[in-house]
């Protein structure tokens, strides 16, 4: 009787120690759930290992200042960054929202259209998002070559004009130039290509003319001048007034004499190339990664690097800034 009492003891402390191991193990788990990241906190600086930084298409501004960039913000937060290839601004909005990228090139009017849902963002208003910092003028470029006889927007009907993509920054420059003189898509044959698939167009003779929005000078368009007349079609007069006046995101601009072989001034317009990062970007990370690139600004050897200076950090920019790039530039320009 005492064997079977006793045995039976031993089976219940054996149970005991079971149950009590079991819910040890469920103690243990629940931190590692409750660590998860949720949507909309902060990540944590010590949880980032890499960072995307999303440009353009290889033969545009955005890759070529890219691959500097990357390099500075690395250096300068510690954390591995890669310049990613891409169709650029309205693209890049869409990378940074689904988190494909954390830093991004983005036209200062898309980005704009993003934040406020509007134009090809219309019903998909973009909150995930916020401005580190302005770079420099993108100057919208109606390339030619002189045997296309085009010298006027006037001469684009009927003609075959790249247009860029759909729903793509340059696309809506495109448009809103064609309306301020007159012009709908509709009058021209309009071609969704990007800007090296516009250059060979227009060395082969497919299309007539093409819109693209970048900093000048833009390596597609030296490349066509290597191998044809290049011109820069000229925004009408008058005309640039206008179009500030209806879409206040855009300013004047100058092709300068000699770029591409131009033979005299280019009066244009252009927008401003900046730089957003994701919101949940931690304040020092954005911090470290603004000043690694306003600081070194002399580092930067394209020609556009002249103009991207801490004074000019917040020109034109339409959006919410991150507190970490503020911080920086409320240091900087006291």
């Amino acid at each position: 009787m005492k064997n079977k009492s006793f045995r039976l003891l031993l089976m219940l402390a054996a149970l005991a120690v079971f149950v009590l191991a079991a819910c040890g193990t469920d103690k243990k788990e629940e931190p590692a759930k409750d660590g998860d990241s949720k949507e909309g906190e902060t990540a944590k600086t010590e949880d980032i290992k890499f960072l995307s930084l999303l440009t353009g298409g290889t033969q545009g501004t955005y890759y070529a200042l890219g691959g500097t960039f990357a390099d500075l913000i690395t250096e300068g937060t510690g954390i591995k960054t890669t310049a990613e290839v891409s169709q650029a601004s309205a693209a890049n909005v869409t990378g940074l929202d689904t988190d494909k990228g954390q830093i991004g090139f983005l036209q200062t009017d898309i980005a704009y259209y993003a934040t406020e849902g509007e134009f090809m963002f219309d019903g998909k208003k973009v909150d995930s998002i916020s401005a580190l910092g302005a770079l420099y003028p993108e100057t919208v470029q109606l390339v030619t070559i002189g045997k296309s006889g085009i010298k006027t927007y006037e001469d684009l009907k009927g003609k075959k004009v790249s247009v860029g993509a759909p729903g793509s920054g340059t696309y809506a420059n495109a448009e809103q130039l064609l309306e301020i003189h007159g012009l709908t898509m509709d009058d021209i044959k309009a071609q969704n290509l990007d800007f090296g698939e516009s250059v060979d167009g227009l060395q082969s003779g497919q299309i007539d003319a093409a819109f693209i929005t970048a900093g000048t000078p833009t390596g597609a368009v030296e490349a066509l001048n290597a191998t044809a007349d290049v011109y820069i079609v000229p925004v009408g007069e008058g005309k640039a007034d206008e179009l500030i006046e209806k879409y206040p995101y855009y300013a004047k601009d100058t092709v300068k004499e000699g770029t591409y072989g131009l033979k005299e001034d280019i009066e244009t317009v252009s927008v401003i190339a900046m730089l957003a990062v994701r919101n949940d970007l931690p304040e020092d990370v954005v911090y470290n990664m603004t000043k690694a690139i306003y600081d070194n600004a002399e580092k930067i050897s394209h020609a556009k690097g002249e103009f991207i200076k801490a004074e000019n950090g917040l020109t034109g920019i339409g959006i919410p800034v991150h507190p970490g790039a503020q911080k920086y530039f409320d240091e900087v320009n006291k």
